[in-house]
């Protein structure tokens, strides 16, 4: 088979435009290396020789199915458990004491973690959660993990990790949740694994967003810092409608609501920022 051309900057422009208007993520000339590699390897994969005719294909292929292998290969999946265990901390000592003073005998609390990647920041909430929050037994707490990459919403559902990914846990919950498989890795427990309920969700489309309502708390860390502001925005708006009034949204470290939107009431608890859908009569400021 004969070498695929280069991909020229008009081409790279080209993606980038389509690319932005289905993920919401933007890709600069930094990330130029990056997304030529990938097209390369997926013009060469689907025999489309050059950039225009597989550009063709992706936007012409009618069940998606093109832009949903290169949307996992274009997204970067590096996590590990309890990564920036604070927010967890803050989740437990202050945000549900919170949560379920607005809620009824029976009533859900539900988690979001998006993305959730592999798996480990939701799981890590409902290790977490039965660790370190006394009232788990007497709520029904629902947890969902999402993502855009397909792939990495199945190898989330199997559990598996390797040593690196779990080095954060102690040896206590290691031994308490996880088994030790031939080949070195770590497979979360079944209970845990069926605990989170795991489901592809693109922020662009308003059909992936419509099964998430009344929830409670999200986690959305480092996430925003692929995005442009437009999408930020668009993003924050779209959070702000699948939440509880009251409800709260953690960001990564380096992220804040505060520069994206003025929906949500910046709330500290020690030294941890993190966002609250106001209640009614209340003002965002």
């Amino acid at each position: 088979m004969s070498a695929v051309k280069a991909i020229t900057s008009d081409d790279f422009a080209r993606f980038s435009e389509y690319f932005y208007r289905k993920t919401g993520i933007h890709f600069d000339d930094s990330k130029r290396y990056f997304v030529d590699r990938r097209l390369t390897d997926r013009i060469s994969a689907t025999d489309s020789h050059d950039f225009n005719t597989y550009f063709r294909l992706l936007r012409l292929n009618p069940s998606g199915s093109e832009t949903q292998v290169l949307t996992n290969l274009m997204t970067v999946n590096e996590t590990y458990f309890f990564r920036e265990a604070y927010q967890f901390d803050c989740l437990t000592d202050f945000i549900l004491a919170e949560v379920v003073r607005y809620k009824r005998a029976g009533d859900p609390i539900r988690v979001w973690s998006m993305p959730c990647s592999s798996g480990e920041e939701p799981y890590s909430i409902a290790i977490h959660l039965m660790e370190k929050w006394a009232q788990i037994d007497r709520y029904e707490v629902e947890i969902f993990g999402s993502d855009i990459d397909t792939t990495i919403l199945a190898s989330a559902q199997t559990g598996i990790y390797s040593p690196r990914s779990v080095q954060g846990v102690p040896p206590n919950q290691m031994k308490k949740y996880f088994t030790k498989l031939r080949d070195g890795n770590w497979q979360i427990c079944q209970d845990l694994r069926d605990s989170v309920e795991f489901v592809r969700t693109n922020l662009n489309e308003p059909a992936d967003l419509s099964r998430f309502s009344r929830i409670d708390v999200i986690f959305c860390r480092n996430l925003l810092i692929y995005f442009d502001d437009m999408s930020r925005r668009a993003a924050a708006e779209a959070f702000y409608e699948t939440m509880s009034p009251g409800a709260f949204i953690c960001l990564g470290h380096s992220e804040s609501m505060s520069r994206i939107s003025s929906l949500f009431k910046v709330r500290r608890f020690g030294s941890t920022i993190v966002y609250q859908k106001p209640l009614p009569g209340e003002a965002s400021a």
